[in-house]
């Protein structure tokens, strides 16, 4: 079974990096509206709705992300368009499960909601609207998964409550970034060591220990950290999943799937010879003063906020837990000028091992999604809105902005900006008050609906390019890449049916004896790997670690895993 549309290889080797796309960002005061801003304006009241009246929605995102402001300029256009306005709120100062938690207890939940991996709480609370009276009334978000897919989406009592907005392809891919994990590098660590190859872990902290010892600090004398580590809530996997990549496997998440014998087979990636050694090696780069010594308690907001400043050499993330930030803060700033963009590379445990650390397809992750709840009055109203905004014209508002605003429009019908465009789509203020994506409600990647544009700026190639800071395009020339998926060499392949196994375990619940395990062992690494980094004896403490993490009984949530991947696997 094919779970998503596939990139083919050609275009896979074409794939470049992704310009981030302009984002919800902090309050700041709103700029005088433009004369094109108020134009459009008036030709979308023309076309809104009906009644002439905005129905006002609230949405909760289980995530942080920053508010736009009221009277936000393009949602002030779609609401016209629409007939809707959604008020959008954030995660803060909570995990998702308590924010989620406290929204049930409380028996008054927002129209919509994004819960992430609470979402099955949602469900079991009957606190959601089911969408299968709605999907063949609304095509455009029928459109956005097969019936084959959809049926994924099914909970216990065959229903479909939320749909995953995101990695969905339009038309052909357009893809010109790797979204995915990777250990990244500053683009100015790698000039400064002549662009070596770096395959390994070895490698790659020679490279930050190099680097480090020549520049300590930064110009204004903040000082440098070679490495530091997420560590916080369900972020912990910048530290715990590593070893799943280095031995050369793609992203499931919480096991590897081994096809070696013929037959996929689970197999625990914590116990693993390389997990032992990668552990080990952070612990020897901790006690050599190379780890941000803050890593095991930093919150994202602070780990967000120590990479804005560029003084952070290197980590290991996703692509889209802080470069979406990132990349704008050093737009604004200049710091894109001076080598501070992050390089991803494909490290595996051995020299000239296979990796697979970049996706090459569209991945169906079934756990989370944008829902409606049982709280919305107009239920039917909401759905239309979610529908609506797929529409190309409220699309191409959402990402590309207002034509000659925020983009323009050339002789053979590409969009592009200007360094002026550019410029306001990093810059904070303005995408405060301007700028309105509606970034967890269902959207398109890939190409328009004109056949021409990139549905979202962040593929348009011509924006790739022309955005490209000095020092990246530097990169790019040494390695002779056109992009960053070539960066990191990832083998060219589409993933089997179960791909990825992380949808069922983010959705597993204590229910089960795999589930009770599963709960123990995200508790047990939580507690036990920093400490295993921060150790001064690392062969006692991983013993030590070893024997609470056999406690937690993995055999079964391993077992249920097998379970579900027999299952997927002969569908």
């Amino acid at each position: 079974m094919k779970l998503k549309r596939v990139l083919s290889v050609a275009l896979a080797s074409a794939m470049t990096l992704a310009l981030v796309a302009c984002g919800g960002s902090s309050d700041a005061s709103a700029p005088a509206a433009t004369d094109s801003a108020a134009k459009t304006e008036t030709a979308a009241a023309d076309n809104g709705a009906a009644s002439g009246e905005i129905i006002d929605f609230t949405f909760f995102g289980a995530m942080p992300q920053a508010e736009i402001n009221d009277g936000n300029e393009i949602q002030e256009i779609i609401a016209q368009k629409t007939g809707v306005r959604v008020k959008e709120t954030w995660l803060t100062g909570q995990t998702a499960a308590e924010a989620v938690g406290t929204i049930l207890a409380s028996g008054e939940y927002p129209d919509l909601i994004d819960a992430g991996d609470a979402s099955v709480q949602m469900y079991e609370a009957d606190a959601l609207v089911a969408w299968d009276d709605y999907l063949d009334k609304y095509p455009n978000l029928k459109e956005m998964y097969s019936e084959e897919e959809w049926n994924m989406f099914r909970q216990e009592d065959g229903k479909i409550y939320w749909a995953n907005v995101f990695c969905n392809t339009y038309g052909d891919p357009k893809a010109t970034g790797h979204n995915d994990e990777a250990f990244w590098v500053q683009a100015r660590v790698l000039e400064e060591a002549g662009y070596p190859e770096i395959e390994t872990l070895d490698e790659y902290f020679d490279l930050l220990e190099g680097y480090y010892a020549k520049h300590p600090t930064l110009d204004d004398g903040t000082a440098v950290i070679p490495y530091t580590i997420l560590c916080e809530d369900w972020r912990y996997f910048c530290l715990e999943n590593a070893p799943e990549f280095l031995d050369g496997y793609p992203n499931d998440g919480s096991v590897i799937v081994d096809k070696s014998s013929g037959t996929p087979t689970i197999v625990d990636y914590n116990t693993t010879p390389t997990a032992e050694m990668y552990f080990k090696k952070l612990n020897e780069e901790y006690n050599k003063g190379m780890i941000d010594p803050e890593f095991a308690t930093q919150t994202y907001d602070e780990y967000i906020a120590k990479l804005s400043t560029g003084a952070v050499l290197g980590m290991c993330d996703q692509n889209w837990d802080f470069n979406y930030t990132i990349q704008d803060v050093f737009k604004s700033t200049g710091l894109d000028l001076q080598g501070c963009n992050y390089v991803p590379l494909g490290l595996t445990a051995e020299k000239g091992q296979e990796n697979r650390w970049h996706t090459y397809a569209d991945t169906l992750n079934n756990s989370s999604g944008i829902a409606v709840t049982t709280s919305c009055k107009n239920p039917d109203a909401a759905f239309k809105f979610l529908n609506d905004i797929m529409d190309q014209e409220i699309h191409d508002l959402r990402f590309w902005g207002i034509e000659g605003t925020d983009y323009l429009v050339d002789e053979e019908g590409l969009y592009y900006r200007t360094d002026e465009m550019r410029a306001n789509c990093a810059d904070e203020a303005y995408k405060a008050s301007h700028m309105c994506q509606y970034s967890y409600m269902p959207q398109w990647l890939g190409t328009s609906r004109d056949g021409v544009n990139a549905m979202q700026p962040s593929e348009q190639y011509s924006e790739f390019v022309n955005g490209m800071a000095e020092p990246l395009v530097k990169v790019f020339e040494a390695y002779n890449a056109k992009g960053y998926p070539d960066l990191i060499g990832s083998v060219v392949e589409e993933n089997g049916p179960w791909f990825p196994m992380y949808s069922y375990s983010n959705a597993m619940t204590t229910d089960t004896e795999g589930g009770v395990a599963w709960t123990k062992i995200g508790e047990t690494k939580h507690e036990w790997l920093p400490k295993v980094v921060m150790s001064s004896n690392f062969d006692g403490t991983w013993a030590d670690y070893m024997k609470a993490y056999d406690a937690c009984n993995p055999q079964a949530f391993l077992d249920e895993m097998q379970v579900e991947l027999d299952r997927r696997a002969n569908l």
